[in-house]
């Protein structure tokens, strides 16, 4: 079924993760360009104060605090937003964390829990979004990463569930689309590394200060990829120039692919101890910045 996607200005747009990197910047882009918002997080301040800030400028948002982890919860935030506008246009599923350590030395606790973030959190969303996106059409749009089909090491287990949030975005698109033909986009967005406070939110193993290997792109560059998206679909969307060479090689000649990631992985180290290890794989995060202390 040839679906026909509204202008943004049109359109209710549920984000996760929206309470900071590309979530946020793709919050106040959209809010910029006229859609009505729901914005879920787990940080109830920072939502707050992003949903204010939206309001005085004279958007529309609402702010759902829910952990995308319980389906029950990303269910009830879909119903929160039909009641509030009547509809949902574009669902992004955006929420992730981030483990930096050997895979044999991270806890399968902490694993575990950020499976239950980045792919169950994808599942969830998607599930909650999805009977009402068939009913009345629109876009879901999953954020993966190029490590969604290179890898990353050191980031082995963040990798391993962008590899899975490929894999079910891959096989949700053909059974709603194909199967279905049900007037939904699915595009899978993979961007390559993004200045955003991913390295400080990360839970750390490493004895120091985790950082992303360079070249950076801002996370205003996703937002631009991820809102092309809601208005013009697509299916896999690499963003920045690394995200395409990385996922090539990693096709074409793997080998090569590994030593460069080994390459890339021996510059995800500052010089400066832990600054906060624990980071935010259990706990919400205040900083509400969209950027990181790298530059692009």
């Amino acid at each position: 079924m040839q679906t026909s996607l509204k202008p943004l200005n049109q359109q209710v747009v549920v984000i996760t993760g929206a309470s900071s990197g590309i979530g946020l910047a793709t919050a106040m882009l959209a809010a910029e360009r006229g859609a009505k918002l729901v914005l879920i997080a787990r940080s109830a301040k920072t939502l707050q104060h992003l949903v204010a800030r939206i309001v005085s400028a004279g958007g529309t948002a609402i702010d759902v605090v829910a952990d995308v982890a319980d389906r029950e919860k990303m269910r009830l935030a879909a119903q929160a937003a039909v009641d509030r506008f009547g509809h949902i246009d574009t669902w992004i599923n955006n929420a992730g964390v981030a483990i930096y350590g050997r895979l044999d030395e991270v806890n399968e606790a902490d694993s575990r829990r950020l499976f239950d973030t980045n792919f169950w959190g994808v599942v969830n969303g998607s599930l909650a979004a999805l009977p009402y996106l068939k009913k009345y059409g629109g876009a879901l749009i999953n954020v993966g990463s190029e490590t969604s089909e290179a890898i990353v090491p050191l980031l082995g287990m963040y990798s391993a569930s962008k590899h899975a949030v490929k894999g079910f975005t891959d096989a949700l698109r053909v059974e709603v689309q194909e199967f279905d033909k049900a007037p939904v986009v699915i595009t899978l967005i993979q961007p390559s590394a993004v200045n955003t406070p991913f390295p400080q939110h990360a839970k750390n193993y490493m004895d120091k200060e985790p950082k992303l290997p360079p070249p950076l792109i801002n996370p205003e560059q996703v937002a631009e990829a991820i809102l092309k998206a809601a208005t013009e679909g697509g299916r896999d969307v690499k963003v920045g120039a690394m995200a395409v060479v990385n996922t090539t090689i990693s096709k074409l000649a793997p080998s090569l692919g590994d030593k460069m990631s080994a390459k890339r992985g021996s510059g995800q180290r500052e010089r400066i101890p832990p600054l906060h290890p624990q980071g935010t794989l259990y706990e919400p995060g205040e900083s509400g910045s969209a950027h990181g202390h790298a530059s692009s």
